[in-house]
């Protein structure tokens, strides 16, 4: 048992699962969750997103620093935006008069951060990475909790939504549960087909992008098929060729927009 005398925090259950508490201090930790099943299941799971997010970007953090992040590179450029700032704010002026089209440029020139299609991948294959490796409960509710499923997520979601049905392409139904995503809540459906593949289905309200084309995506080596459809991303991940994974996320694409 932990010293009674210290109280279990929250920050303390993060620290445990980032390994960052004294050894003793870690045991004593350890004992607690031994007596505690509930709160011993959510710090694996804590353990296993850590884990899965880690390896979903392993291959971005592995990568060399790209060149225009260099610090000094990027000192000189500050030094430069501040004797020509009226070089941005023109730029500026004319992304506002020019629109939609001026805007999307300055978001590609100043760098705002990564379009909708990109975080969408990001949180899919998240996700996905953490979930389908869990051999012990992969999903929160099972197959025959589809229906009760999928009122929960719609509810969250405030967007009727429901499993697509597989079957056809070799790939029964294992269950899904409710994500979470910096966005918000997401749905998430789970297949598994005759080898043990599992392939996942990820459902995201999108803030502010309202249609996207499917497009192949790769985050980390994990492949996937993303799309946003009426403010609604979407996105297939399974370890698959990618033909036969555009051709799993077309089925996906048909059954829901008949859904709605």
């Amino acid at each position: 048992m932990a010293d009674p005398s210290r109280p279990v925090t929250e920050e303390d259950l993060h620290a445990y699962v980032d390994g960052l508490l004294p050894s003793d201090r870690h045991a004593e930790i350890a004992r607690y969750l031994q007596d505690q099943p509930e709160l011993a299941d959510r710090v694996a799971a804590y353990i296993a997103q850590r884990e899965g997010l880690r390896l979903a970007l392993a291959g971005v953090a592995s990568e060399p620093i790209p060149p225009h992040l260099d610090l000094q590179l990027l000192i000189q450029q500050r030094l430069s935006e501040r004797r020509t700032i009226w070089r941005a704010a023109a730029a500026v002026l004319l992304a506002f008069v020019l629109g939609g089209a001026g805007g999307w440029a300055g978001h590609a020139w100043f760098g705002l951060g990564p379009s909708a299609l990109t975080e969408l991948a990001e949180d899919a294959v998240a996700n996905h990475v953490v979930y389908t490796a869990d051999r012990r409960r992969p999903t929160e509710l099972g197959a025959e909790q589809r229906q009760d499923l999928a009122r929960w997520v719609s509810n969250r979601l405030n967007h009727v939504v429901a499993p697509p049905d597989m079957s056809d392409m070799g790939y029964h139904y294992m269950g899904g549960r409710l994500a979470a995503t910096p966005q918000g809540p997401a749905g998430l459906f789970m297949y598994q087909d005759a080898q043990g593949v599992r392939l996942t289905v990820f459902v995201l309200p999108m803030r502010g992008a309202e249609h996207a084309d499917m497009r192949d995506v790769d985050v980390g080596g994990t492949m996937g098929c993303a799309w946003i459809d009426k403010g609604i991303g979407y996105t297939v991940v399974a370890p698959v060729p990618a033909p036969e994974l555009r051709h799993l996320a077309d089925h996906v694409r048909e059954q829901l927009a008949s859904a709605t």
